[in-house]
Protein backbone atom coordinates (compact mmCIF):
# COMPACT_ATOMS: atom_id res chain seq x y z
CA UNK A 1 0.00 0.00 0.00
CA UNK A 2 1.18 3.23 -1.10
CA UNK A 3 0.65 6.44 1.34
CA UNK A 4 -2.22 8.08 -0.37
CA UNK A 5 -3.99 4.25 -0.14
CA UNK A 6 -3.22 4.82 3.65
CA UNK A 7 -4.78 8.37 3.89
CA UNK A 8 -8.09 7.22 2.20
CA UNK A 9 -8.36 5.16 4.97
CA UNK A 10 -7.16 7.42 7.61
CA UNK A 11 -10.19 9.93 5.93
CA UNK A 12 -12.68 7.67 5.98
CA UNK A 13 -12.24 6.46 9.49
CA UNK A 14 -11.73 10.32 10.48
CA UNK A 15 -15.01 11.75 10.96
CA UNK A 16 -14.43 15.26 12.08
CA UNK A 17 -11.25 15.58 10.15
CA UNK A 18 -8.95 16.42 12.47
CA UNK A 19 -6.37 14.13 10.68
CA UNK A 20 -6.55 11.35 13.57
CA UNK A 21 -9.02 8.43 14.60
CA UNK A 22 -10.15 8.34 18.00
CA UNK A 23 -11.50 5.55 19.87
CA UNK A 24 -15.03 6.81 19.45
CA UNK A 25 -14.22 7.53 15.11
CA UNK A 26 -12.51 3.68 15.40
CA UNK A 27 -15.74 2.19 17.13
CA UNK A 28 -17.93 3.46 15.23
CA UNK A 29 -16.67 2.65 11.40
CA UNK A 30 -15.89 -0.87 13.13
CA UNK A 31 -19.10 -1.73 14.15
CA UNK A 32 -20.61 -0.08 10.27
CA UNK A 33 -18.49 -3.11 9.15
CA UNK A 34 -19.76 -5.37 11.26
CA UNK A 35 -17.01 -5.85 13.56
CA UNK A 36 -18.82 -4.40 17.32
CA UNK A 37 -16.82 -3.81 19.94
CA UNK A 38 -17.13 -2.32 23.59
CA UNK A 39 -16.11 0.78 24.29
CA UNK A 40 -13.17 -1.20 26.41
CA UNK A 41 -12.34 -3.20 23.82
CA UNK A 42 -11.57 -0.49 21.55
CA UNK A 43 -9.26 1.65 24.42
CA UNK A 44 -7.35 -1.56 24.27
CA UNK A 45 -7.11 -1.97 20.73
CA UNK A 46 -6.11 2.07 20.43
CA UNK A 47 -3.38 1.58 23.36
CA UNK A 48 -1.77 -1.56 20.61
CA UNK A 49 -1.74 0.72 18.18
CA UNK A 50 -1.52 4.05 19.44
CA UNK A 51 2.93 4.80 18.61
CA UNK A 52 3.07 7.86 20.10
CA UNK A 53 0.79 7.19 23.32
CA UNK A 54 -1.61 10.29 22.29
CA UNK A 55 -4.50 8.24 22.56
CA UNK A 56 -5.29 8.71 19.05
CA UNK A 57 -4.29 6.78 15.72
CA UNK A 58 -2.29 8.85 13.05
CA UNK A 59 -1.28 8.10 9.49
CA UNK A 60 1.77 6.85 11.10
CA UNK A 61 0.42 4.72 13.55
CA UNK A 62 -1.33 3.84 10.66
CA UNK A 63 1.46 2.60 8.60
CA UNK A 64 2.92 1.32 11.33
CA UNK A 65 0.47 -1.34 11.59
CA UNK A 66 -0.38 -2.38 8.25
CA UNK A 67 2.84 -2.24 7.58
CA UNK A 68 3.78 -5.23 10.49
CA UNK A 69 0.71 -6.81 9.62
CA UNK A 70 2.22 -7.22 5.94
CA UNK A 71 5.68 -8.30 7.63
CA UNK A 72 3.43 -10.90 9.95
CA UNK A 73 1.55 -12.32 6.49
CA UNK A 74 5.09 -12.79 4.81
CA UNK A 75 6.65 -14.54 7.87
CA UNK A 76 3.67 -16.53 8.02
CA UNK A 77 4.31 -17.45 4.05
CA UNK A 78 7.60 -18.30 4.39
CA UNK A 79 6.81 -20.44 7.29
CA UNK A 80 4.47 -22.70 5.16
CA UNK A 81 6.75 -22.75 1.73
CA UNK A 82 9.59 -23.88 5.04
CA UNK A 83 7.39 -26.98 5.60
CA UNK A 84 6.54 -27.98 1.95
CA UNK A 85 10.77 -28.34 1.56
CA UNK A 86 10.85 -29.82 5.45
CA UNK A 87 7.87 -32.17 5.21
CA UNK A 88 9.41 -34.95 3.40
CA UNK A 89 12.06 -35.77 6.34
CA UNK A 90 10.26 -33.58 8.99
CA UNK A 91 13.50 -32.49 10.56
CA UNK A 92 13.09 -29.14 11.23
CA UNK A 93 15.55 -27.93 8.51
CA UNK A 94 16.13 -28.50 4.82
CA UNK A 95 18.78 -31.18 3.91
CA UNK A 96 20.15 -31.26 0.55
CA UNK A 97 17.84 -34.15 -0.39
CA UNK A 98 15.25 -32.87 0.91
CA UNK A 99 15.49 -29.56 -1.25
CA UNK A 100 16.44 -31.52 -4.28
CA UNK A 101 12.62 -33.32 -3.50
CA UNK A 102 10.82 -30.08 -3.86
CA UNK A 103 12.44 -28.67 -6.53
CA UNK A 104 11.95 -32.09 -8.92
CA UNK A 105 8.46 -31.49 -7.64
CA UNK A 106 8.51 -27.67 -8.97
CA UNK A 107 9.56 -29.07 -12.14
CA UNK A 108 13.08 -27.98 -11.57
CA UNK A 109 16.07 -31.45 -11.75
CA UNK A 110 18.93 -30.37 -9.57
CA UNK A 111 21.61 -32.79 -8.43
CA UNK A 112 22.42 -33.64 -4.96
CA UNK A 113 25.62 -31.60 -5.68
CA UNK A 114 23.78 -28.70 -7.13
CA UNK A 115 21.76 -29.09 -3.83
CA UNK A 116 24.53 -29.28 -1.30
CA UNK A 117 25.96 -25.50 -2.97
CA UNK A 118 22.71 -23.66 -2.86
CA UNK A 119 22.26 -25.01 0.84
CA UNK A 120 26.20 -24.19 1.52
CA UNK A 121 25.69 -20.96 0.54
CA UNK A 122 23.18 -19.78 2.62
CA UNK A 123 24.11 -22.25 5.91
CA UNK A 124 25.22 -19.64 8.51
CA UNK A 125 26.04 -21.99 11.09
CA UNK A 126 27.73 -24.74 8.71
CA UNK A 127 26.24 -27.68 9.76
CA UNK A 128 25.18 -28.58 5.63
CA UNK A 129 21.28 -27.56 6.78
CA UNK A 130 19.05 -24.64 6.10
CA UNK A 131 17.11 -23.79 9.44
CA UNK A 132 14.30 -21.52 9.33
CA UNK A 133 16.50 -18.49 10.13
CA UNK A 134 18.79 -19.52 6.89
CA UNK A 135 15.47 -20.19 4.63
CA UNK A 136 14.19 -16.58 5.38
CA UNK A 137 17.09 -14.80 4.28
CA UNK A 138 17.75 -17.17 1.24
CA UNK A 139 13.82 -16.31 0.29
CA UNK A 140 14.80 -12.56 0.71
CA UNK A 141 17.49 -12.73 -1.34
Amino acid sequence: MVNTDFERVLKCFDEDGDGKISPWELRKKLGMMGGELGMKEVELLMEELDCDGDGFLSLEDLVKVMEAAGEEEKLRDLGEAFEMYNDCEMLGFITPKSLQMMLSRLGESKSIHQCTAMIHHFDLNGDGLLNFHEFTLMMNQ
